[in-house]
């Protein structure tokens, strides 16, 4: 029992590993929940990298997709994200775009856009929101993911 729980957990670190290619250019990319349409399904990632200017400390946020194509042929995916600054922000468009998503496969996290921010006094929370459409389809629901917009 306990070796199929630990060659489990070692299976799903192997493929969370092999799920995060190097075009990410993110020490760290934190996905949420996942939604799907059509048999097109994604996960909202985001990053979050610390940089100086001068004197001020900066942000600058990520967001990502990782997207599934369960189908039985490769299909264009259309994805758009949009962030805010969850302590009274609003909903600001950062990207958008299209790829080709081969049959059975996933791909990803794919960078939508980013945003720079300062570092307030307050470690506000930055979250992103995502959603897919096969081309010709539906929107999905959203799927987000969020951080604190300055941790160290």
């Amino acid at each position: 029992m306990k070796l199929k729980r630990l060659a489990a957990t070692a299976g799903a670190a192997l493929l969370t590993a092999l799920a995060l290619p190097a075009d990410a250019q993110a020490a760290a990319v934190a996905c949420g929940g996942a939604v799907s349409t059509q048999n097109i399904g994604a996960q909202g990632c985001i990053s979050a990298e610390r940089w100086k200017d001068g004197r001020v400390f900066m942000r600058n946020i990520t967001a990502h997709a990782v997207i599934t194509n369960s189908r039985a042929h490769a299909s264009y995916v259309d994805y758009e994200a949009y962030f805010r600054i969850r302590e009274g922000g609003h909903w600001v468009k950062l990207g958008n775009g299209r790829t080709v998503v081969q049959r059975r496969s996933t791909i990803g996290p794919i960078e939508i856009g980013n945003s720079d921010r300062v570092c307030g006094p307050v470690n506000a929370t930055a979250e992103i929101r995502v959603h897919v459409r096969p081309a010709g389809g539906a929107w999905s629901n959203w799927t987000g993911a969020a951080t604190k917009q300055c941790q160290t």
